[in-house]
């Protein structure tokens, strides 16, 4: 395979690499101190006594929790009136968390992101559509900041008004999208009743990501459209979108370690595991200006795929997010994630688009239903087959995660749909106390 590569250090050998975040790690935290937060959290530490990426375990680790406690300001750098773009949580619980950016950060985080679209064959000439919300959320802004450095015409469409999208899609004869996974299999819904097979539509490439989702999501998403669907991670406390992606190969996303250090902890101990090994992506930002993050806890869980990627390219890759360690619902005293639920389901051929997982109590027990659409197909009057299928689900399910869950079939389209982030999880035990 020819390697082409938008940015000379996308192949970067290991010990360039390390020698490149030692320099850049010494400027960060000389640059952190300059904040309130880390002037008292840095207090007593060296720069210089950093001697390679692996010191950065001297470096006190930084959480959610403390930028919401020094909300909005406390983690500047530099005036405030030096800042030209912030992007914030929406705050639902307790303050929200901003992040505040340069000019030069907004110029390298336009870099990062363009750099991910060249890596799975977008060019100058392909036309984009953003079919990611646009505001405070960095989903929006973040990638198309990155299609115009690249130069692609982009259509911000945003967010929702399914009809629309279709023909904007249709009308400008659009090759590259940016769209939410379980938005994608909305929309190829609402472009069959339009009469419309989503497959002859001219898309070629599919950017996912902004929620958890499957190998098995991806490739339906694939198949549905006739496209290349690339995996895609970033949160924002390191920029938003741009911080790993995956290349052709499609085995693992690489994570740009010439702008971020990366370490994978366990969450209970908070010592590193070995790569391979899933824990707590913790990362450290190397070339933010006006609000660098020292070792931030992202709470999401992954591994760093072991080996060298066929595409040549030296930085790490990062396994697709499992899921976070707040996310975990403990039930009957096992640990289960959502995504352990969705794989399975996804593999179940006459399991439609959407599915809902509640939690209920019954007395002092808690139980699990897990509410899943069924294809038209195979929502048939013969009741046996139901429930023969319902059985069928149910035994896939407890072979995964340990218990059984009621499984209750529902037809096609008549869970709750948004066009923003899926909500699959529904915990009833509070409110039934």
């Amino acid at each position: 395979m020819s390697t082409e590569f938008f940015h000379s250090q996308e192949g970067l050998s290991r010990d360039e690499i390390a020698s490149l975040q030692t320099e850049r790690l010494r400027q960060t935290v000389e640059r952190a101190k300059n904040s309130t937060f880390y002037s008292q959290r840095l207090e007593g530490i060296d720069s210089d006594a950093l001697n390679s990426p692996e010191d950065i375990r001297l470096l006190p680790l930084t959480s959610k929790d403390d930028l919401r406690e020094y909300y909005p300001l406390g983690f500047l750098t530099q005036p405030v009136q030096n800042m030209v773009r912030l992007h914030a949580s929406s705050g639902t619980t307790g303050s929200p968390t901003a992040i505040l950016y340069t000019e030069q950060d907004l110029a390298n985080w336009a870099d990062l992101v363009a750099r991910c679209m060249y890596m799975v064959g977008v060019r100058p000439e392909d036309i984009f559509q953003n079919l990611s919300g646009y505001g405070l959320f960095t989903g929006g802004l973040g990638i198309h900041y990155g299609a115009e450095r690249l130069g692609c015409l982009t259509i911000p469409a945003g967010a929702g008004n399914s009809k629309r999208q279709i023909k904007l899609l249709q009308d400008f004869r659009v090759s590259v999208v940016h769209i939410i996974p379980s938005y994608a299999m909305h929309l190829a819904t609402v472009i069959r009743e339009t009469g419309i097979d989503p497959a002859d539509l001219p898309l070629r490439i599919a950017l996912i990501g902004a929620e958890p989702h499957t190998e098995q999501i991806r490739q339906r998403i694939e198949a549905i459209y006739g496209v290349s669907a690339y995996n895609s991670y970033g949160l924002s406390e390191m920029n938003g979108p741009g911080v790993a992606f995956e290349c052709p190969e499609q085995q693992g996303m690489h994570l740009w370690e010439d702008s971020y250090i990366l370490e994978i902890l366990d969450p209970e101990t908070l010592e590193p595991v070995p790569d391979g090994e899933y824990g707590e992506l913790v990362m450290t930002t190397l070339t933010r200006e006006g609000m660098p993050l020292i070792r931030y806890r992202t709470k999401d869980l992954t591994r760093v795929v072991p080996g060298t990627c066929p595409c040549g390219r030296t930085h790490r890759r990062i396994e697709r997010i499992a899921g976070r360690t707040d996310d975990m619902i403990i039930l009957k005293g096992v640990n289960i994630y959502p995504m352990q639920v969705e794989k399975i389901l996804m593999d179940i051929p006459e399991v439609g688009e959407n599915y809902q997982i509640v939690l209920e109590r019954s007395g002092y027990i808690d139980h699990m239903r897990v509410r899943v659409e069924i294809k038209d197909e195979y929502f048939v009057e013969d009741m046996r087959a139901l429930k023969g299928l319902e059985q069928k689900i149910a035994r896939s399910l407890r072979e995964e995660i340990l218990i059984s869950p009621k499984v209750e079939l529902v037809e096609h389209r008549s869970l709750p749909r948004n066009e923003g982030k899926a909500e699959r999880v529904v915990d009833m035990r509070q409110a039934e106390n």
